[in-house]
Parts: structure tokens; C-alpha cells; sequence
């Protein structure tokens, strides 16, 4: 007898395993397309196209059955690609809340698309409407108002804020599509839209933040941008009028089009200018429109059509569109508030002796004395005061606020809002979890590396302290001499040294010495910086480190961050073990409680099954590797036994990673020139040869 052991099926099995309803319906449209030919020919002019086909002349004449018939037609062959791409929405909400709910949305949807369609067309028919009367005579197929319905019911599972923006293009585009071609279709489309959003009720606006609201005017903007392009390429024949492609001057369009995208960044940044000109934007527009109805009840629509040189009506749709836009701007003005440099908070900016002060008086993390370096703002909350720098239009606070420690959740909140508030984009980096807990539920939340801390007192003990205990010993036999101080007490010659070594160090990266959370010798000159140095029996220094205070709640130092490690070339071999070994044991003695080893970014060691973050993270250090080898220090920082705690870099969505990628490198590497970063691209392939 063997054993046999289950292997999980293939991911791409699991999925399919789970939508048996989407892809039942798919498969019964193709082989109805495969049967009655609307695969390879247009089945709207076949014989049987009358009698299976909806709309408002089928239930005129009492074929009541065709709004299910009808449902698994296609019209024309290359339509059946957009017809399985449409089952997408179905198959995700199949897939999270099951086959039963899904068919009953799609059910649901098509049956009142079609019918909902038929009465609104039979109303619009009775008016001196040619566009009602022309659409209440035609016939369609087709599953996409099912299929709307279904991907309505899948946005309103969406995580926010992404569940707001989908249903904004979602609308966008359905009502665009409906103004300016406005088939049978397009009503269908529309009207099981708004039947999912009248029952799930997912689409909230009056809740959103102050971010979301510029983000959606945002969008808005873009696609009336977006329309005027794609009029003047595409015929159009809405409810409100028709025109052909190429009309219009392409001059007027593309500088139409200009305006509206630097507008559009500046609604998305909260820009008050942006807001005014929006305002007059759309006046002018609505204006526009104004005057267009009152020449053709004048001039009559011939006449009018005349003076224009193009149908009257196509500028009602966009006069609705500009209408929506307007009250919508008017409605959240509160949103717009922000100018180009606005500071942040109501108060004036602490200065760096404050906020030595407040780490002095309540403590700090471990990163919290890199709050006092060069190129730091500040902006003080109702107890605290949160560090950060302003780059590319994104506020990077660095680690935890300052401040007594059981207001610092309330530091992050007023920190995110005052930002927002500013048009800027939040982000906290190599923040703790208690900082992780304090953002809203919503936000996400990326690990960028292991803080090191080496509890104190040491002893050396044991054999997992073996290579430090040795280069101890081997340093006794060479005579090397340790010595903890500060740079200001040490001689010109010993500082000259440290400049030399350091400048080496850098020299062979190829890039500037990086800053934000790495500091140089320049933040080394601090008086509450300590250097440990190892010096030759010649008088040659042949390693440094630098140690940044960590102050406790109570107001003393009870722990170091290491922050420079530099060594020279050809000097003592374990220079480096020795350094640290030789510091943790002068810290024990001094009755220090922690030792960090600071944070190796990209180095976090995830669990198995942590995902694309995961692997992205690993891909990426290792192809930094041979520049600034993280790995590699953090494998060495492994034989200190330390223990870690998280680091996390916080922001609202995904849609920030790209502004927050450019202005963490640009915290880092301030300083660095094209040549520079071409030059590290270079030994990143050199690295992978």
C-alpha cells in the first residue's frame, strides 16, 4: 500500500473552481455564437434576429420572451470580445460572495436594463425627441446590462479609497458613453448601474476625506478633457445632437486639453488657483451652453446650426457635464485650500532646540535623534511634534512623533490631516507598530527593515558570541587600543583621519553619502554623538563608528543607535566586530538598556506566504547589493544575537508608491546628479554579470 499525498491544485485551478456560474454563462453565448454563426458573421442580420431580440418593439408586439433570448446573442463577431471581457466583473463578485448572488445580480440587472430601457424610450418617444423616437424603434442583444450590473456589484466590494475612484470612472465613462452616443445599449448600461447603486448604496461621496474629494474632481476634469479629444476623432449621435469627426479646430482642442491637465494636477494637490480657474471653467462653459439654447429658440435649430457650423445640440452634452462638474466644485470648496508652499499647522514651525527639548523630556525610538539632522521640518501637534521632509509633493515623516508617549497616536492623525490639508501626500518611514496602529484602518502599511537591538547588559558568552569574543582577544594581542569620545575632543590629526577614511568609503560607491536615516560626520560633530574608535599601535585609526543617543521617558540616555560604520583599508581585520563588542561592553558598564544596530532596509526576513511584497522586496536588494550591500550588513549585524522590531513604511494606497518612491530617494541622496545615478546603474549590472 503507498502513500499518497494531496498536492494543492494551481492557483489558476483554485480561481476556476470558484466561478462555475460566469463561466457557464460565457460558454453558452459561445456555443449559441457557434451554432447560430454570430461568431464569424453579424447575427443583427440574420433571420432569426427579430425574433430573439429586445427592446421596446418586441413587447409592442408581445414577445415577451426576448429579454432572456436575447441575452445570449451577440450582435456582430469582433462584439464577443468585449462581451467575455465584460464577465469580469461577474467573476470576482462570484468569486467573494458565491454563484448564487451572482446570478442574481446579473438576473436582476439584465431584466430591468432591458425593461427599465424600453419604458424610459416609450416615455421619451411621445416628446418631439429625435433621438427617443429613433432608439425607441431599434432592437438589441446582448448580456451587458447583466454584466454592468454584476461589475457595479464588484466595485462595491472594493477596499477604500479604490472603491470611490472605480465607481467615478465607472460612472464617468457609462454617462460619457450615453450623452454622446447614447445607443440602446449605453441606456441599459446606465440604468443597471444605477440599480446596483440604489440597492448596495457603496458609492458614499458625502463620507469621503478631503483627499478623495480632490482626487475625484481630479478625475472628472481628465475626462472632460478626455471627451473633447475623443469627439473630435469619433462621430457622435447622443441624445443631444450629432457631429463628425474632424470637426473643430485641433489648435483649440489640444490647447483645451493643456489647460485642463494643469488644472487637473492642481485640483488633485488642493491647489486653491486650480479651484478658481475650474470655477470659471465650467461658468464659462455653462455660459456657453446658455447662449447656444437661447439662438436656436431665436434663431430656430437650422439657424443656429448655421452660425455654428455644427449641430447646436452636441454642446448640451457637454453643458451637463460642465453642470455636474460645477455643483460638485461648489460643494467640497472646503477642499481646496492649499498653495504651493503652505505650511503646515496653524503655529510656527519648532526650532531644533525644541525639539532636543521634547526628546529630552519624553523620550524617544531609536531613530528619534535623526529628528535633529539637517534638511528636517518640523510642525508641532496638539502635545507633540512630528519630523518630516517635503519632497516631490509628499510629506515623509521619519519614524514615530515626538512627544509624550500617549498622545503620539493623536500627533499621527493631526500630522495626516494637516498635510492633506496642504495638498501634500503623507507617508510615515521606519515607523513602529505603534505608529502602524495610529493611521486609519484603511491605510496600508509596507516593511522596509528589522531594527537590531542588542539587549544590555552583554557578557560574551556562550558560543553564539564566539567571532566577537575572538576579535576581542585577537585585538588584545595586536594592541589595538578602543576608545569611546566625541569628535570635538579629538585631535586635528585624529579628525583628518576619520575625513579620509569616510571619503574613501564614499568614493567607492559612486554616489554621495545617503542622508534621511543615514548620517555622515557632519551630524558625528554633535555633542550628544559619540564616536568608538579603534586605533593601530602606529596611531592610525583604522575603523569609527558613531552612536546617537536614545533618550528614555524619564529623561536619560538608556540606549545607543549606531549610525557610521566606516573602516580603513588594510588595517585591523575585524575591526568592525571589535567596534561593537568593545562599545556594548563599555555601554553595559555605563548601565545602558539597549544597543540598537540600527535597520538594514530591504533586508526583513519575510514569512513564507508573504506575497508580491515580499518578492519585490527581495528582487530589489538584491539588485542593490553591489552597491550598498544591505544584505550583506545585515547577515554581519547576525552575530550580535539581536532581536528585531519591525519597521514600516505607512501610506493611504498604492496609487501613492510612485510620488513616495521618488521622494524617499530624493531624503536619501539629496545631493546625488544623473551622472551618479548612471553611474550606480552601471555597477548594479556590473553586480549581476
Amino acid at each position: 500500500m503507498t502513500d499518497t499525498v494531496s498536492r494543492p491544485r494551481p492557483p489558476v485551478l483554485r480561481v476556476v473552481s470558484r466561478i462555475p456560474a460566469t463561466l457557464s454563462l460565457i460558454a453558452a453565448i459561445l456555443v449559441t455564437g457557434v451554432i447560430w454563426g454570430g461568431l464569424w458573421s453579424p447575427f443583427q442580420d440574420s433571420d432569426l434576429f427579430p425574433q430573439v431580440a429586445y427592446g421596446l418593439p418586441a413587447l409592442e408586439e408581445g414577445r415577451f420572451w426576448t429579454p432572456i433570448t436575447g441575452t445570449f446573442f451577440v450582435n456582430l463577431p469582433w462584439v464577443y470580445i468585449l462581451t467575455i471581457l465584460g464577465f469580469a466583473g461577474m467573476a470576482f463578485l462570484e468569486f467573494k460572495r458565491g454563484s448564487r448572488v451572482a446570478l442574481a445580480y446579473f438576473g436582476i440587472g439584465q431584466l430591468f436594463a432591458v425593461f427599465a430601457a424600453a419604458l424610459l424610450l416609450w416615455v421619451g418617444a411621445f416628446l418631439p425627441w429625435p433621438w427617443a423616437q429613433l432608439q425607441a424603434g431599434v432592437l438589441d442583444v446582448g448580456p451587458s446590462g447583466g454584466t454592468m450590473a454584476c461589475l457595479a456589484a464588484a466595485i462595491g466590494l472594493f477596499v477604500a479609497p479604490w472603491r470611490l475612484r472605480a465607481w467615478v470612472v465607472f460612472l464617468a465613462f457609462l454617462f460619457v458613453a450615453l450623452l454622446y452616443w447614447g445607443s440602446v445599449a449605453d441606456v441599459e448600461h446606465v440604468l443597471a448601474a444605477l440599480l446596483v447603486l440604489s440597492v448596495d448604496r457603496s458609492l458614499r461621496v458625502q463620507r469621503s476625506t478631503v483627499r478623495e474629494q480632490r482626487v475625484t474632481a481630479f478625475t472628472v476634469m481628465l475626462a472632460l478633457g478626455a471627451t473633447q479629444i475623443i469627439v473630435l476623432l469619433v462621430p457622435t449621435e447622443g441624445p443631444f445632437g450629432y457631429s463628425d469627426p474632424g470637426e473643430g479646430s485641433w489648435v483649440d482642442i489640444i490647447i483645451d486639453a493643456a489647460i485642463i491637465l494643469f488644472v487637473a494636477n492642481g485640483l488633485f494637490h488642493g491647489r486653491r488657483w486650480a479651484w478658481i480657474v475650474s470655477i470659471i471653467l465650467a461658468s464659462f462653459n455653462l455660459l456657453t451652453g446658455g447662449l447656444v439654447i437661447a439662438a436656436v429658440l431665436l434663431l430656430g435649430h437650422d439657424g443656429t446650426e448655421v452660425v455654428l457650423s455644427g449641430d447646436p445640440s452636441l454642446t448640451a452634452g457637454s453643458t451637463v457635464l460642465w453642470l455636474l462638474m460645477f455643483i460638485y466644485l461648489l460643494w467640497i470648496r472646503h477642499a481646496f485650500t492649499a498653495r504651493r508652499k503652505s505650511k503646515l499647522g496653524a503655529q510656527s514651525p519648532p526650532t531644533v532646540d525644541e525639539v532636543k527639548e521634547m526628546l529630552h523630556a519624553h523620550g524617544g525610538g531609536t531613530l528619534s535623534w535623526m529628528s535633529t539632522w539637517e534638511n528636517n521640518e518640523y510642525v508641532r501637534t496638539t502635545h507633540g511634534i512630528v519630523v518630516y521632509q517635503r519632497r516631490a509633493g509628499v510629506a515623509v515623516a521619519l519614524a514615530d512623533p515626538l512627544g509624550p508617549a500617549g498622545t503620539r497616536a493623536q500627533s499621527v492623525t493631526e500630522f495626516i490631516s494637516m498635510t492633506e490639508a496642504a495638498g501634500l501626500t503623507p507617508c510615515f518611514f521606519s515607523s513602529s507598530e505603534e505608529t502602524r496602529d495610529a493611521v486609519p484602518p484603511i491605510w496600508r502599511s509596507i516593511v522596509v527593515a528589522d531594527d537590531t537591538i542588542v539587549d544590555l547588559p552583554v557578557q560574551f558568552t556562550g558560543k553564539q558570541w564566539n567571532s566577537v569574543r575572538s576579535s576581542l582577544n585577537r585585538a588584545g594581542r595586536e594592541e589595538m587600543t578602543f576608545r569611546l569620545t566625541h569628535l570635538k575632543d579629538e585631535t586635528w590629526g585624529i579628525r583628518q583621519q576619520l575625513r579620509a577614511i569616510s571619503e574613501m568609503w564614499v568614493g567607492d560607491k559612486g554616489l554621495p553619502e545617503m542622508g534621511f536615516t543615514l548620517g555622515t560626520l557632519t551630524e558625528a560633530e554633535d555633542p550628544e554623538v559619540r564616536l568608538a574608535l579603534a586605533i593601530s599601535p602606529s596611531g592610525d585609526v583604522d575603523g569609527f563608528l558613531s552612536w546617537l543617543p536614545v533618550y528614555g521617558a524619564d529623561g536619560a540616555v538608556h540606549g545607543w543607535t549606531l549610525d557610521l560604520m566606516r573602516r580603513r583599508e588594510g588595517g585591523f581585520g575585524p575591526v568592525m566586530e571589535y567596534l561593537l563588542g568593545a562599545s556594548a561592553r563599555q555601554f553595559s558598564e555605563e548601565g545602558a538598556k539597549i544597543m540598537s544596530l540600527s535597520g538594514a532596509p530591504l533586508a526583513h526576513e519575510y514569512p513564507p506566504g508573504a506575497g508580491m511584497i515580499a518578492e519585490l522586496s527581495d528582487k530589489l536588494a538584491e539588485s542593490l547589493e553591489p552597491v550598498y550591500g544591505f544584505q550583506s550588513l545585515h547577515k554581519f549585524k547576525m552575530k550580535f544575537n539581536p532581536r528585531f522590531e519591525t519597521m514600516y513604511l505607512l501610506f493611504h494606497d498604492e496609487g501613492d508608491l510612485i510620488p513616495i518612491g521618488a521622494a524617499l530617494t530624493r531624503a536619501f541622496l539629496p545631493d546625488a546628479t544623473v551622472r551618479q545615478f548612471a553611474g550606480a546603474g552601471l555597477e548594479l549590472v556590473r553586480g549581476k554579470g
